[in-house]
């Protein structure tokens, strides 16, 4: 092989790889720009009666995650599930997590902003929901912003879902919150 040619190869596989590590840090997404020093905290499976629901992923610019420091908590499904559904089953969790019903125009409010921030999921759709202390949420979809709501009480109670102690899945939520050994 030539100098020239060796030079050649060098520069396409930099090139290359400066490529993909771009292309990664786009499939990231725009969640990023809000926590630019976020690092994964843990990860962990959802599984309803067997099926693989989604993967769940817990990014965090702190090692201790709790609701006084942004995160960022990232789905990727596994299956077909319609919009309807995870809202749905979303205002569930949130009334049985929270002991009781919300009141009827904070559950109308809290279904319209749902309704804009998800879309019907298939297999690999991610859905990214980042946390911001007294100021609210905010939702990607693929990787672009879908929806802001400006709503630190909902955004609380929704990310309660995972991350609260009387969670439906206290595995994930470990995993989550990298507390397994």
């Amino acid at each position: 092989m030539t100098s020239m040619t060796s030079r050649l190869c060098s520069t396409l596989l930099l090139t290359l790889a400066l490529a993909c590590s771009l292309a990664h840090a786009n499939s990231q997404g725009q969640w990023r720009e809000q926590l630019p020093q976020a690092s994964l905290i843990g990860s962990g499976d959802f599984s309803w009666f067997g099926f693989s629901v989604y993967n769940a992923k817990l990014w965090s610019p702190v090692a201790r995650v709790d609701f006084t420091q942004p995160f960022a908590l990232e789905l990727t499904y596994r299956r077909s599930i319609s919009r309807e559904t995870l809202v749905d089953t979303s205002l569930d969790e949130i009334r049985r997590i929270n002991g009781g019903p919300l009141d009827n125009e904070q559950q109308d409010e809290w279904t319209q902003q749902m309704r804009q921030a998800f879309v019907d999921v298939k297999d690999g759709t991610r859905i990214t929901g980042v946390f911001l202390p007294n100021q609210g949420c905010r939702f990607y979809v693929d990787g672009k912003l879908q929806h802001v709501i400006d709503d630190p009480q909902f955004a609380r109670a929704f990310f309660s879902i995972w991350l609260a102690p009387q969670t439906r899945s206290p595995k994930l939520r470990a995993a989550l919150l990298g507390l397994n050994p």
